[in-house]
């Protein structure tokens, strides 16, 4: 039965983002290469929501393949997953020229399809990138700084959802000392997702030293 429900959802979910490839809402649509519009497990617990694409994701079609991308697989296998075991899309799914902001008319335009899939995935926790994610799906004017590392329970896409805030992985190839911040809000996700943690490793076994071994005396003849 789940392997009918997983089939189901990565149907939905694929056919829609052939609807996606397609769109014209915006004038982005006109410089973009192709539409990057997500990647990941269709019934992913755990969804990352970033900015837009890049340069890199503009030619692959895939989010988060350049540098930021490669240090969100590093954050990712500190904590024991990997990309495939997560869903990773942006709020906008046209590339900005010039890898400038997102203007609010884009994300106006686009913000339905990221509500879509959110609606499809179904994931029990979202992660977002950066301040346009976190105040898009928060609904909050709160930036990034104030926020990350704070849990929220709101509802998108029909469910109730624990949004959770992060710095986005570029902050730390610009501010190197921003990688310990997201290492520690990364080291919070299994405990947000509900896994268990890793039990401590058994104490070592005390060292008891035996007790000497008395050698026989030996009487000499004289």
């Amino acid at each position: 039965m789940a392997a009918v429900v997983e089939a189901a959802a990565e149907f939905s979910l694929t056919a829609y983002g052939d609807v996606v490839a397609g769109c014209r809402r915006c004038a982005l649509s006109q410089t973009r290469t192709q539409v990057v519009f997500g990647s990941g497990s269709p019934d992913a617990d755990l969804m990352f929501v970033g900015e837009a694409p890049g340069f890199h994701e503009d030619k692959q079609g895939v989010p988060f393949v350049g540098a930021a991308g490669q240090l969100l697989g590093k954050l990712l296998a500190g904590i024991g997953l990997a990309r495939e075991d997560v869903y990773i899309a942006n709020v906008l799914k046209c590339r900005p020229p010039g890898n400038r902001d997102p203007l609010p008319e884009e994300i106006q335009a686009c913000e339905g399809h990221l509500f879509r899939q959110i609606e499809l995935i179904q994931p029990k926790l979202v992660a977002t990138l950066g301040n346009f994610a976190t105040k898009l799906l928060s609904a909050r004017p709160a930036g990034i700084t104030q926020v990350h590392g704070r849990p929220q329970q709101v509802v998108l896409g029909g469910n109730a959802v624990t949004l959770y805030p992060i710095f986005h992985p570029a902050a730390a190839l610009y501010t190197p000392r921003m990688l310990q911040v997201l290492e520690e809000d990364f080291r919070r996700i299994p405990e947000l997702l509900g896994q268990p943690a890793e039990p401590p490793p058994p104490p070592a076994p005390l060292y008891v030293p035996e007790p000497p071994v008395e050698q026989p005396v030996q009487l000499g003849l004289f």
